[in-house]
């Protein structure tokens, strides 16, 4: 049941995303576009049940499953966490591209970018993150995990609005943005990491001490 509820979603989204880049994402259009691909009793109503927003969220759901799918190819054992994290992100990128999704994006950051949708925005980014980083190996269940995919959630934001505007070949720009981003990312990560460490070795220094 599951998986025919979720084709439905994708049949009637892969027919809206034909139509968001010139007019925006709008219910008309997904009541619109469910009619078109054959549901004619109110299916969209059904699937969406929080309308607008979660036909616009299944949008990054699809994109995420496509990205998966191309990732479960790619020998990641070779690969440093940080080439992982950045593959896996330019990996979701590609796939953008190659629907000609530059302006759906567009349309897409626009409509999660007013007040009342900038919460869920960041839960989709943040869940995109979490994808990539279980991907990339981590496994971490403290504080690490949180921070380690707000961070990443926050790169793909900045990487959207370069990608939007990017015509170069195989998206030289929006690459070489996302590598001095990652390679922010990881040093951030050391310091986290070493702040955590000294902070452990004090405490247990300071645990001794009051033993002694």
């Amino acid at each position: 049941m599951t998986k025919n509820i979720d084709e439905i979603k994708d049949n009637i989204i892969s027919e809206a995303i034909q139509h968001v880049a010139t007019d925006g994402w709008t219910w008309h259009m997904i009541e619109k576009s469910a009619k078109n691909v054959g549901f004619n009793d109110g299916m969209e109503y059904a699937v969406f049940p929080a309308g607008l927003n979660d036909a616009v969220a299944h949008f990054s759901v699809m994109v995420d499953r496509r990205m998966m799918e191309k990732l479960k190819n790619i020998p990641m054992e070779s690969l440093r966490v940080r080439d992982r994290v950045r593959v896996a992100v330019m990996t979701r990128f590609q796939i953008m591209a190659q629907m000609g999704a530059r302006d759906i994006m567009r349309s897409t950051l626009s409509y999660w970018a007013l007040p009342t949708r900038v919460m869920m925005g960041q839960q989709i980014l943040w869940r995109t993150a979490d994808h990539i980083w279980s991907w990339a190996g981590d496994t971490a269940t403290d504080y690490n995990r949180y921070t380690k995919r707000g961070l990443l959630a926050s790169i793909i934001m900045g990487t959207s609005l370069v990608f939007i505007d990017d015509d170069t070949d195989d998206l030289i720009t929006t690459r070489a943005f996302l590598d001095r981003r990652i390679d922010n990312i990881m040093e951030v990560g050391k310091i986290v990491g070493g702040a955590k460490t000294l902070a452990s070795t004090f405490m247990n220094k300071y645990n001794n001490t009051r033993r002694s």
